[in-house]
């Protein structure tokens, strides 16, 4: 029997290895041994720093919005708290990014909050204006655009035309047959 050697296997596993540690330094990415050993802390690091990725992104949002509060006397604590008894609910990437690029904007909800710790502004109160203030939505069906070439729609757009005008067999129809029929 012959002999069963595992070289090209080895090699290109050994490939895949290295190519992923291409860019690290040193030997960690010449040496299979070390490179393998780096990668795998490397997608330790990873897994951890997603995570961490949050945590830092929440901290800096809070930071900012603590400084715009600042600028308007109060600390972050109040307003936050302020928001939540007036029934505002934002979010802080929201509130920081309001923060940022619409100083007004955030000294009215700034206004809001103090009101709401106050006790002016209730959650009621906040959701009737939102209701008052909300428009009111159409529900109303869209219809497939007349056009005067429906050979250029689509069998899903045909089939639904062919629904409409109760023509049997539609679904059972390629695109050729249905322009025939909805031509009739």
């Amino acid at each position: 029997m012959a002999r069963v050697k595992n070289g090209a296997t080895t090699k290109a596993r050994h490939k895949k290895i290295l190519k992923q540690a291409k860019g690290y330094f040193g030997s960690k990415h010449r040496l299979y041994k070390t490179a393998k050993e780096q990668l795998m802390h490397s997608g330790q690091y990873a897994f951890r720093d997603r995570k961490q990725k949050k945590r830092d992104f929440r901290k800096l949002w809070i930071t900012r919005i603590n400084a715009a509060c600042r600028e308007n006397e109060i600390s972050y604590s109040r307003f936050i708290e302020g928001l939540t008894k007036a029934g505002v609910e934002v979010n802080r990437k929201m509130l920081s990014e309001i923060a940022i690029n619409d100083p007004k904007a955030f000294s009215e909800l700034v206004k809001i909050s103090k009101d709401g710790k106050a006790g002016k502004i209730s959650k009621q109160e906040v959701v009737k204006e939102e209701k008052k203030t909300a428009p009111k939505k159409e529900t109303k069906k869209e219809e497939p655009k007349e056009t005067t070439d429906i050979s250029k729609l689509t069998v899903a757009e045909l089939k639904a035309m062919a629904k409409e005008k109760n023509i049997e067999g539609y679904t059972t129809m390629k695109k050729a047959e249905l322009v025939s029929a909805l031509q009739k």
